[in-house]
């Protein structure tokens, strides 16, 4: 070891070891070059560090070690340092009476050296009673190792730390379950999440120590703790683990976005996808191994043999709790019990008997085609269990039995949807999604096409080209494999094709044009296919994340869904009637003065009517941080407007809205400078504010004149910033364009802002010249590329529609999002 200890130029002309920190640090600069693969840096860490340790012990001790000993515990005693790891360390001693200067000693070299210490003094008898009320203590102490010092005090120690764990396992483990539940509660799964713990989260490191402490207690359990399977999964999590801390230079174990690609890179990945592939294959593997162990621990706790099976009909029984094939009974002969035996379980909340589940694997095989009724009821009551769907079908993906119904499954299995608009990778997403339109069921008159479109609805994204057009395909051929009709295959592929209509229609267009409505019902086509929609939009929008569902939304879709609705039972919808102001808003446009009045997060703007009013407004709650959801503008009288924003605050507190309105004032009269304060204040929040998509955000320009007869239709996208809707409407302004209304869509980490515009003539801006010079204007905002459709109908063509600007950043492959930094 003394070429990893001699590392710091002025020790090597000293002849001293190098302090820790310069080796740590050395180690952590050879894996990001490298030059040393992040496998092997915690042992060799650990190792210098006890090299330096026990140096510092024999100084402290001045030779005389007997009766002290120096013990590491946790991760520094499993040899798992990681660089930005605590030295975890526990000082014996047998009452001596000068053990308070030895251990002084010690840790103060250690916390002028600038690493971080987590350490305790104990007796033998301060250990054990401690380890017989602190379950995190004894836990250390079961990995604990001799640094330096008296090795029959630590063997006697540690033994007896062993014993009283195992003897005292009843007490122990019911208590480490309910610290690991509640821990996976907080830290979510490591398989299927955007950002995960590698040590926290369930699947990560600290269920790998909870194993080792499980086959410790029982050693009879011992061999499925440390099988290849688990020992390559630890090997991953902890080099990611490893390469993070090298990166960050701190304790830190959320695989954010914005290391992701750095990380991929230095453990010799393809990617960030083919990493975060691996690591939710690792996490699966832990979990699924936890979830038999942890089973075999309350079956052993019990202390009871499992009674007679209970029959439960047609091969399969109930036995000690779980559910399994009854024995003689041989998957091979009945390819509907691998689907049969999911169902018994979620409806019971049971697990598969493990044995049972070999059995399948060997045995099973995929169904005939098409599939008979039998079987598509069966699967159809699988994906109807709700809740108890996600951990059925994870149990059965462990051994890719799932796949045998589902051949396309394999292709979105542990893949990542990496923006924080998605919570989870796309397989988990979609299990989700079903879980979620399980409680829409009696909202449709064909629960079993709703739920198999929730299944289906993002498969699409496994493969090549935009996911809806690929899913529509996938789905028509899935639905004729399992024996639906051709007017139902129809319907399951209208519903993939277009599950993204409703949402992005209702938060991006005006309600209140014709236009809009008759759009969304020559898509849907009928009244069945428009339920369904409605029920998967909740459903998918509920799985993705906490920003996709809001009342906000849910009240536009359920507009848009009426709207359409009666117009598909033959009641056209009417004009939308001018706008009569309220008695407030008449009272206000009675003075002819400029006044702001907010109810709740609805904010009204009465000024005398000049061009640009909309975007001076704009830039007025931009600067009090405000985020504008909608808008629309009204000539209310002669001379007068009223401009109406649904806001949302940035920091959950709206403004005084005086001082919005002294702001406008000013900025209406010219002596405020809107885009130089944005500025400041852009570069005020920046540092504070992190990536949360490892992908630029798409941009784009459509100006769009056919869809709507009352205006011409702008969309623009682009990643999200404070007062971008200001830029865009001052742009337009600019350009002679009169804003009449305003949607902006927030997704993730970008925007979707739509206008509707009035050209400097008052009627839609021209074909050719006008159009393409707002584009242009608009382009040169957002930073997109001249290549976009001007004057065309992209915006609202439904085949466009089918892509999504959800999930367009999935389908793309772009640099780490810079704009968000």
């Amino acid at each position: 070891m003394d070429d990893v200890l001699i590392t710091d130029p002025a020790a090597e002309r000293s002849g001293e070891p190098a302090p820790l920190r310069s080796v740590r640090d050395q180690l952590a600069g050879d894996v990001l070059s490298g030059k040393l693969a992040a496998s092997e840096l915690p042992t060799l860490y650990a190792d210098a560090a006890d090299a330096w340790l026990a140096r510092l012990f024999d100084e402290a001790t001045k030779g005389r070690a007997r009766g002290f000993a120096l013990l590491a515990v946790g991760g520094h005693g499993r040899r798992e340092l990681c660089p930005g790891s605590d030295l975890d360390l526990v000082l014996l001693h047998r009452a001596h009476r000068g053990y308070d200067r030895v251990a002084q000693a010690i840790w103060y070299a250690i916390w002028d050296s600038g690493v971080p210490l987590d350490h305790s003094v104990r007796t033998r008898g301060e250990v054990l009673t401690v380890a017989r009320t602190d379950m995190k203590a004894v836990l250390g102490l079961l990995d604990g190792r001799l640094v330096a010092g008296d090795e029959h005090l630590c063997e006697r120690v540690l033994a007896e730390v062993r014993e009283l764990w195992r003897k005292q396992s009843a007490t122990y483990l019911p208590e480490l379950e309910q610290a690991s539940t509640a821990r996976h509660r907080e830290n979510g799964e490591l398989a299927f999440l955007l950002e995960p713990d590698v040590k926290q989260s369930a699947g990560g490191l600290r269920d790998l120590a909870a194993l080792r402490a499980i086959g410790t207690a029982l050693p009879e359990l011992a061999p499925l703790t440390s099988t290849p399977t688990l020992v390559g999964a630890e090997q991953l999590v902890l080099s990611a683990r490893v390469v993070l801390h090298c990166r960050t230079g701190r304790d830190s174990d959320r695989l954010m976005l914005q290391e992701q690609d750095q990380v991929a890179a230095v453990l010799g990945f393809a990617d960030a996808d083919a990493l975060m592939a691996r690591v939710a294959d690792a996490g699966r593997s832990v979990t699924a191994t936890s979830v038999e162990i942890w089973r075999r621990v309350r079956t052993a706790k019990a202390g009871t043999r499992p009674g007679a099976d209970v029959d439960l009909g047609d091969g399969i029984v109930l036995r000690g709790g779980e559910i399994a094939l009854a024995s003689g009974t041989s998957p091979a002969e009945d390819p509907t019990l691998l689907v049969r035996i999911g169902v018994a379980a979620a409806q019971r909340n049971a697990l598969v008997e493990r044995e049972s589940l070999d059995l399948l694997e060997l045995g099973a095989p995929r169904p005939p085609e098409p599939w008979s009724d039998t079987m598509r009821d069966a699967f159809l009551a699988l994906l109807g269990t709700g809740d108890a769907l996600v951990p059925v079908v994870e149990a059965l993906d462990q051994r890719r039995l799932f796949e045998r119904l589902l051949p396309e499954w394999s292709v979105v299995r542990n893949r990542p949807q990496r923006n924080a608009y998605h919570r989870f990778t796309v397989d988990r997403h979609l299990l989700e999604a079903v879980a979620r339109a399980g409680e829409h069921v009696h909202e449709v008159d064909r629960p079993d096409l709703l739920l198999l479109g929730a299944l289906l609805h993002d498969l699409g994204k496994g493969f090549d080209g935009d996911h809806c057009e690929v899913g529509e395909d996938l789905a028509s051929d899935i639905a004729r494999r399992m024996g639906f009709e051709e007017r139902d295959v129809a319907v399951i592929a209208r519903v993939v094709a277009y599950h993204l209509v409703l949402p992005e229609v209702a938060t991006r267009r005006d309600l209140d044009d014709p236009s809009t409505i008759e759009l969304v019902a020559r898509v849907v086509e009928d009244r069945r296919t428009l339920a369904l929609l409605a029920a998967l939009t909740e459903a998918d929008s509920r799985a993705t994340g906490s920003s996709a569902w809001s009342p906000w939304k849910a009240e536009l879709v359920a507009m848009l869904a009426e709207r359409v609705g009666r117009l598909l039972d033959g009641h056209p919808m009417r004009a939308p009637a001018p706008y009569v102001p309220d008695p407030a808003d008449a009272e206000l446009l009675a003075r002819g003065a400029l006044a702001v009045r907010g109810s709740g997060r609805r904010v009204t703007v009465v000024a005398p009517d000049q061009h640009g009013l909309l975007a001076a407004a704009a830039g007025a709650l931009a600067l009090h941080r405000c985020n504008v959801r909608r808008a629309t503008a009204s000539a209310a009288s002669p001379g007068m407007a009223v401009d109406v924003f649904d806001v949302e605050p940035q920091f959950d507190r709206l403004p005084e809205w005086s001082a919005v309105e002294r702001d406008l004032a000013t900025i209406l009269d010219g002596n405020l400078d809107v885009s130089a304060r944005l500025a400041e204040q852009e570069r005020a929040y920046a540092a504070a504010r992190r990536p949360i998509s490892a992908r630029r955000p798409e941009r784009y320009v459509v100006v769009d004149n056919t869809t709507s007869d009352l205006a011409s239709i702008v969309e623009v996208r682009a990643p999200d910033r404070f007062g971008l809707l200001y830029e865009i409407t001052a742009a337009l302004a600019a350009s002679g364009c009169d804003v009449e209304a305003a949607f902006v869509d927030t997704i993730g980490h970008g925007v979707v802002d739509s206008f509707y515009v009035h050209g400097p003539d008052g009627g839609k801006l021209a074909p050719g010249t006008a159009s393409q010079q707002v584009s242009d204007a608009l382009r040169l905002v957002v930073g997109a590329p001249p290549d976009v459709v001007a004057g065309g109908s992209g915006a609202d063509d439904p085949d466009r529609r089918r892509q999504g600007d959800e999930h367009a950043n999935d389908e793309q492959m772009g640099d780490e999002a810079e704009d968000e930094r």
